[in-house]
């Protein structure tokens, strides 16, 4: 998580909440200073969280974090940062609280649990609370609305209650790592555009193999031409094409495809919550189910290209 994309989310005069309700009215205009938020407060140190906090502690600030995972918590306790047994005690010790989780379920029990950020019931200390997990648009309501009922502990600088910020991320390891991240309020459409984009980019260069064209003549041939896109000149699917994304290291230490998958359920039955056919979100759906349920859903979600289409290597 870049430092200077915290500071503009949190500082910019023109910020509006991307969290809309119905009949989407936009939240009045908060505005924020990154002086109000030195203590930072972290749930969630997975593969993403665990970039976007190291990158937090960077920049300096002071941070409180929370994870399952005991070992994850003692390497940043050995990093200097506060480690804290349950999200209420990173609430306690925080002015603004981050959450990066893997699911809805996890999102509803870190807030709403019996030792979740809101224990307090109506008192919160934390000024503002960012989910920048991926999940669907109506837990993310539903913990919006509790969340603005609370009345801030500690009242100063005009504000009354806490907010909650929708506040999903784009750009994947690499950008975390990197503090380029790109926060949204549309990620499962987002990540619906990225899945059918690598399927047709893995299926494009697979037929190509096939016909007898190498899979770096075919992404030169993209990359100069209509069909470039993210994941033909970025994030490239085939082994030896490019380095220093997930296919060069067999699919290690990207965007695992059980995440994909659970996006694309979230997506599909957001559209059928308004009646709305997506077709293609149906296919992906079933394309990154199947490669889930062969055993590689721990594989970065580009790994299509070799268990559905069978693509081969660049040697």
């Amino acid at each position: 998580m870049a430092m200077s994309r915290f500071r503009a989310l949190i500082s910019s005069s023109n910020f509006k909440s991307p969290l809309i309700s119905p009949p989407f009215q936009s939240s009045p205009i908060r505005r924020f200073s990154s002086s109000q938020f030195e203590s930072v407060g972290f749930i969630g140190l997975g593969n993403m969280g665990f970039r976007m906090a190291q990158n937090l502690m960077k920049a300096g600030y002071k941070l409180t974090v929370h994870d399952i995972n005991c070992n994850v918590m003692k390497t940043f306790s050995e990093m200097g940062a506060l480690t804290k047994e349950t999200p209420s005690e990173v609430a306690e010790a925080s002015d603004v609280v981050i959450t990066m989780l893997p699911s809805s379920s996890h999102v509803l029990d870190v807030y709403n649990g019996p030792n979740g950020l809101l224990k307090g019931g109506n008192f919160l200390r934390p000024r503002l609370l960012i989910d920048s997990s991926t999940i669907d648009p109506q837990t993310s309501r539903k913990i919006s609305a509790a969340v603005s009922n609370c009345i801030l502990k500690d009242k100063k600088d005009l504000w009354e209650n806490p907010v909650m910020l929708d506040a999903p991320v784009s750009g994947g390891v690499l950008a975390a790592e990197g503090g380029t991240l790109t926060f949204m309020a549309a990620k499962l459409c987002n990540n619906l555009a990225m899945a059918v984009s690598m399927l047709g980019v893995s299926e494009a260069l697979a037929l190509g193999q096939s016909l007898g064209i190498t899979a770096s003549t075919l992404t030169k041939i993209f990359n100069s031409s209509s069909a470039r896109c993210w994941s033909s000149d970025s994030y490239n699917p085939v082994p030896g094409v490019m380095e220093g994304v997930p296919s060069s290291r067999n699919y290690g230490g990207g965007f695992a495809s059980k995440l994909m998958a659970k996006d694309l359920n979230l997506a599909s039955a957001s559209a059928k919550d308004i009646g709305r056919e997506c077709p293609l979100t149906s296919k992906a759906q079933e394309i990154y189910t199947k490669i889930c349920e062969e055993g590689h859903e721990f594989e970065d979600f580009s790994c299509v290209f070799r268990h559905y289409y069978s693509g081969k290597d660049e040697v």
